[in-house]
């Protein structure tokens, strides 16, 4: 795996380790980084972006990620779009994908599932755990759900009514970061 991808999901995870530390400490393993290269590296990033002198985030993606796997149209409203999508490693079901609008500039930075996957059963709330789906994903199937701010430019929330395992029909919020389900909370 090229250095660059592999820092790149390092960035990913480090946000995520506020929620699943221990998702995050499995998947840290799993590509062979220690907690001080997750630090460095996530530090690296973070002066990457803020630099005066930092290229634009699509840009930025595609010297990171090199060229993207797919691109592929995307109409919002009125308004034409490209949704440029990587594969990482870690994730082999999802792709990262960034939405750039006809300006250039990115409009969304997301992990969502890859075309061709499966996506997965989701009736109740106990489908619902950590990594196990997208923001789309969990939107759709617990329709209509209401978008919430999320607490950082790389997290979001929905808010719907999912029913558990025995019908009960409970109004819950699902936290997610660059994406991924992160956590739940039941309110009733």
């Amino acid at each position: 795996m090229d250095v660059m991808r592999l820092d790149f999901q390092l960035v990913l995870l480090r946000r995520m380790a506020d929620h699943n530390p221990d998702l995050v400490e499995n998947a840290r393993r799993e590509l062979g980084a220690s907690i001080a290269d997750m630090r460095e590296t996530n530090k690296r990033w973070q002066a990457m972006v803020r630099s005066p002198r930092a290229r634009g985030a699509a840009a930025r993606y595609r010297s990171v990620l090199g060229e993207p796997a797919a691109v592929l149209p995307r109409r919002l409203g009125d308004v034409d779009c490209e949704a440029r999508q990587w594969a990482l490693p870690l994730w082999p079901g999802l792709r990262f994908e960034v939405l750039v609008g006809p300006d250039g500039g990115v409009w969304n930075e997301w992990l969502v599932r890859a075309p061709g996957t499966p996506a997965p059963r989701l009736r109740t709330l106990e489908d619902l755990t950590p990594w196990s789906c997208t923001v789309d994903e969990a939107a759709r199937a617990f329709a209509p759900a209401r978008p919430l701010e999320g607490t950082a430019p790389t997290r979001w929330g929905l808010a719907f009514t999912a029913p558990d395992r025995d019908g009960v029909r409970h109004e819950v919020v699902a936290e997610f970061t660059w994406g991924l389900l992160q956590r739940t909370a039941v309110l009733s």
